[in-house]
This record gives C-alpha cells, structure tokens and sequence, in this order.
C-alpha cells in the first residue's frame, strides 16, 4: 500500500519511502512510467538489504497518483519531484533518472543543487522533445496540441501533449555547460533504438564535474532492465553513493 502526499492546489503524488542511513535515492521514472518497474523496485530491494534510505513515487497523472496523464507537463513533472525532495527527504540525496527521468534529475540539480550529492542517469532523455521527434510530428502537436504514437512496451499508444512538448523546449539543458561538481555516472545501451547512447557522451562532456562517467552496454537496449543491466545499476549506485558521501 502506497503512503500519499497531498499537496493544495495539485493532484496527490503516491510513494513508497524506505527509512534507512543516507545519502537518499530518490528515483525518478520515464515518460509514462510508473514506480513499478524493474529498475526501480530492484533499488528497493538493494536498499532495504542495505539499511539504505530510498524513495519511489509515481508522478501526477501516472501510476497511483492522481491527477489526469495530459493535463501534466515536464515542469509540472519537475515540480513533483521537487515535492518529494523537499518534504521527504533529508541531507544529501542521489538522484537516479530512467530516460526522461535523465532530464528532470538535471532540472532538480539546478533548483536544487545544495541538495544534490551524485547522479546517475539510465539512457538519460534530456532535451527528447527538441531531438526526438520528427518535423510532422513537432508540426502535428503545434496545430492539433495532440500526438498519439504505438507503444514498443504495450497496447495503449503513447500520447504526447501540446503542453508537454511546449513545457520541454522550454526547458532544454543542454544548450551549454551544466555546472555542478558531484559524481555522475551515465549508463546507456548502445542499441538503444529510443535515446542514442551518444547522448549520454555528450551530457559527460557537458557537465563540468571531472568525476562523470559513461558506462555503455554493447548489447543493451533502452530498458536496461536485464538481471546484468540491474547488476550494473546497482553498481553505480553505489559508486556515486561512495564518492558523494564516504561517511555514510
């Protein structure tokens, strides 16, 4: 059973918190993700053999929270997490971003960057509205405020709002340096047939820490989701935990 946070004005965020030593996970899911995934609940499991503070949510409009799927935006998204940071949370937090996740981690760290003490990103999306889709499509969403597409993980298509797509480019990140100094590690498939693992190359670039890295998977897809990309995740987890925060 989820716990819930209520907030006035905005749609209820479900969660799952797991009390525990420091620093905080908190995971930020994908695009019409949910905390339900594999990614996600193996990081629990991890930090519940570990003694290890972890939080889960699903966004507003996706999972067990309320609110409706296409009134939501990336800010409003960005919003959410910051919810669950700010009342949740305490200390050093690392931020773990699955594909769009990958952008609202880099939102949070520029709101938030006294907050932050390491990152990693799994095929991290930052800017998809900008790359990720083609001229018809940007041209469809700017006249009908709609985009419906066949999902690759399931029956119901995938529904991308005007709203959302004018939310993302107006908040792309990767138009010049990011300025932060914690350890990131990026992990990205490079058959990944969604968010090419040269996005995660230039984000390192990008970055102005010198402790980022890429971790690429020959044979890894988008998901990375197997038990060897879980294994991988949990890896860097714990990297980044360990550099940020030795004390712990």
């Amino acid at each position: 059973m989820s716990d819930s946070l209520a907030r006035p004005g905005r749609p209820d965020l479900a969660y799952h918190l797991t009390e525990g030593a420091g620093p905080a996970i908190l995971f930020l899911p994908g695009y019409a993700s949910d905390m339900t995934g594999s990614k996600a609940l193996a990081l629990e499991a991890w930090a519940k053999a570990n003694n290890r503070a972890f939080l889960r949510f699903d966004y507003a409009g996706c999972g067990e929270s309320g609110g409706a799927f296409e009134d939501q935006t990336l800010v409003s998204w960005r919003d959410d997490a910051l919810a669950m940071l700010d009342s949740l949370l305490e200390g050093p937090v690392v931020l773990v971003g699955s594909s769009m996740g990958g952008w609202i981690m880099l939102l949070v760290l520029a709101l938030r960057p006294e907050r932050i003490g390491g990152m990693v990103g799994i095929a991290a999306a930052p800017d998809f509205t900008d790359w990720g889709f083609t001229q018809a499509q940007k041209a469809t969403l700017r006249a009908e405020g709609r985009l419906e597409e066949a999902s690759p993980y399931g029956p119901e298509p995938v529904v991308t709002t005007g709203a959302f797509w004018t939310s993302g480019e107006a908040n792309c990140v990767m138009t010049g340096p990011i300025d932060t100094q914690v350890p990131v590690r990026l992990l990205h498939g490079m058959r990944d047939a969604e968010v090419a693992h040269a996005r995660s190359l230039a984000l390192t670039e990008l970055l102005r820490s010198d402790d980022v890295q890429a971790w690429l998977v020959k044979d890894g897809d988008h998901r990375l989701s197997r038990d060897q990309d879980i294994a991988l995740l949990l890896r860097a987890v714990e990297d980044v935990s360990d550099r940020c925060c030795p004390s712990f």
